[in-house]
Protein backbone atom coordinates (compact mmCIF):
# COMPACT_ATOMS: atom_id res chain seq x y z
CA UNK A 1 0.00 0.00 0.00
CA UNK A 2 1.11 3.63 -0.69
CA UNK A 3 2.04 6.54 1.61
CA UNK A 4 0.58 9.33 0.58
CA UNK A 5 1.16 13.11 2.05
CA UNK A 6 -1.31 15.21 2.54
CA UNK A 7 -1.46 18.98 3.15
CA UNK A 8 -4.53 21.37 4.25
CA UNK A 9 -3.95 24.70 2.37
CA UNK A 10 -6.34 26.36 5.45
CA UNK A 11 -4.25 25.56 8.32
CA UNK A 12 -0.98 24.03 6.63
CA UNK A 13 -1.29 20.41 8.56
CA UNK A 14 0.42 18.13 6.81
CA UNK A 15 -0.22 14.05 7.56
CA UNK A 16 1.65 10.88 5.73
CA UNK A 17 -1.61 8.16 5.53
CA UNK A 18 -0.51 4.65 4.51
CA UNK A 19 -3.90 4.16 1.80
CA UNK A 20 -5.00 1.59 -0.48
CA UNK A 21 -5.00 2.53 -3.86
CA UNK A 22 -8.91 2.30 -3.97
CA UNK A 23 -9.35 4.36 -0.70
CA UNK A 24 -11.10 7.60 -1.65
CA UNK A 25 -8.66 10.13 -0.91
CA UNK A 26 -9.20 12.04 2.48
CA UNK A 27 -10.90 15.61 2.51
CA UNK A 28 -11.53 16.82 5.97
CA UNK A 29 -8.59 17.91 7.78
CA UNK A 30 -8.13 15.65 10.85
CA UNK A 31 -6.84 19.17 12.75
CA UNK A 32 -9.19 21.87 12.03
CA UNK A 33 -11.78 20.44 10.13
CA UNK A 34 -11.80 22.32 6.95
CA UNK A 35 -12.56 20.76 3.34
CA UNK A 36 -9.05 22.01 2.12
CA UNK A 37 -6.88 18.41 2.83
CA UNK A 38 -5.29 17.55 -0.73
CA UNK A 39 -2.85 14.91 -1.77
CA UNK A 40 0.52 16.34 -2.89
CA UNK A 41 2.87 14.90 -5.18
CA UNK A 42 6.11 13.98 -3.71
CA UNK A 43 9.23 12.05 -5.11
CA UNK A 44 9.32 8.11 -4.70
CA UNK A 45 10.90 6.63 -1.37
CA UNK A 46 13.39 4.26 -3.37
CA UNK A 47 16.24 5.01 -6.08
CA UNK A 48 17.54 2.46 -8.70
CA UNK A 49 21.27 3.22 -7.90
CA UNK A 50 24.25 0.85 -8.96
CA UNK A 51 26.00 -0.86 -12.08
CA UNK A 52 24.25 -3.12 -14.10
CA UNK A 53 21.52 -4.24 -12.26
CA UNK A 54 19.24 -3.59 -15.55
CA UNK A 55 21.61 -5.02 -18.11
CA UNK A 56 22.34 -8.10 -15.85
CA UNK A 57 18.70 -9.16 -14.37
CA UNK A 58 15.63 -7.60 -16.53
CA UNK A 59 16.75 -6.63 -19.86
CA UNK A 60 15.56 -9.17 -22.65
CA UNK A 61 18.24 -8.91 -25.77
CA UNK A 62 16.23 -11.00 -27.81
CA UNK A 63 19.18 -13.30 -28.21
CA UNK A 64 20.05 -16.65 -26.22
CA UNK A 65 22.28 -16.51 -23.41
CA UNK A 66 26.16 -18.10 -24.39
CA UNK A 67 26.98 -21.49 -22.72
CA UNK A 68 30.26 -20.20 -20.58
CA UNK A 69 33.28 -21.59 -21.58
CA UNK A 70 35.25 -24.39 -20.31
CA UNK A 71 38.45 -24.41 -19.22
CA UNK A 72 40.17 -26.41 -21.58
CA UNK A 73 37.87 -29.41 -21.69
CA UNK A 74 37.34 -28.99 -25.70
CA UNK A 75 40.00 -29.67 -28.12
CA UNK A 76 40.48 -26.66 -30.23
CA UNK A 77 38.50 -26.32 -33.29
CA UNK A 78 40.89 -26.05 -36.28
CA UNK A 79 44.72 -25.90 -35.56
CA UNK A 80 45.98 -25.15 -38.83
CA UNK A 81 48.24 -27.78 -41.17
CA UNK A 82 51.63 -27.71 -40.22
CA UNK A 83 54.53 -27.67 -42.33
CA UNK A 84 56.39 -30.91 -42.79
CA UNK A 85 59.82 -29.21 -44.07
CA UNK A 86 59.61 -27.00 -40.63
CA UNK A 87 61.26 -28.22 -37.47
CA UNK A 88 60.05 -25.88 -35.21
CA UNK A 89 56.25 -25.41 -34.84
CA UNK A 90 56.72 -21.87 -33.87
CA UNK A 91 58.31 -21.04 -37.02
CA UNK A 92 56.90 -18.17 -39.39
CA UNK A 93 54.78 -19.48 -42.34
CA UNK A 94 56.57 -18.90 -45.58
CA UNK A 95 55.10 -15.67 -47.81
CA UNK A 96 52.38 -17.00 -50.07
CA UNK A 97 53.48 -16.48 -53.88
CA UNK A 98 51.91 -14.23 -56.03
Amino acid sequence: MPIYAYLCSQCGFRKDVLQKLSDAPLTQCPHCGAQAFAKQLSAPSFQLKGTGWYATDFKNSGKPPSPAPSSGDAAPAAAPAADAGSSSPDAPAAPAAA
